[in-house]
């Protein structure tokens, strides 16, 4: 029985560096390294990535929805410090909760929205300006823009006053 047991116990420690050759394997490089190399002194870490801060409180005009310019139609946004998204889709005003999440991530909640009558051109891009801002998962800012991304749509603002 016993020999039994020291058999399994030398095959188990053999059996270890096999099952995880990551860590043996790092083990070998540390034990080829230098004392420099091991203090920190050889390849750099890369740096992390600097978290955006998302523009509470300033005012956006969409110049852009899925890529093409909007020259025509007016529609703004903007995210004050309570985190409520408002502004007007082109016809109609609209307020929804709006949350800047880690990683430049964007939640949209259910919008609240006027129900005034406009034409239908209007209507239409009205309807997909707030598709688009509903559906967003995430923003960034790019050469001063807003671009806020989303399996919907893209949109592009740009600052407004």
């Amino acid at each position: 029985m016993i020999r039994r047991l020291g058999l399994a116990a030398v095959l188990a420690a053999l059996a270890v560096p096999m099952l995880m050759p990551g860590e043996a394997a790092a083990q070998r490089r540390g034990a080829l390294m230098s004392p420099e190399e091991r203090a920190g002194g050889g390849t750099p870490t890369p740096m992390p990535q600097q978290e955006k801060t998302f523009p509470l409180g300033a005012s956006w005009s969409v110049v852009a929805l899925n890529g093409k310019p909007v020259q025509d139609r007016r529609a703004t946004l903007m995210i004050d410090q309570n985190l409520r998204g408002t502004g007007f889709g082109g016809c109609n005003t609209f307020s929804a909760s709006a949350y800047p999440l880690r990683q430049q991530g964007l939640a949209v909640g259910p919008i609240a929205i006027t129900k005034r009558s406009c034409d239908k051109g209007l209507l239409d891009f009205e309807k997909a300006f707030l598709i688009a801002l509903r559906a967003a998962q995430k923003w960034d800012i790019v050469n001063g823009r807003l671009v806020l991304k989303g399996g919907a749509g893209e949109l592009t603002l740009s600052r407004s006053l």
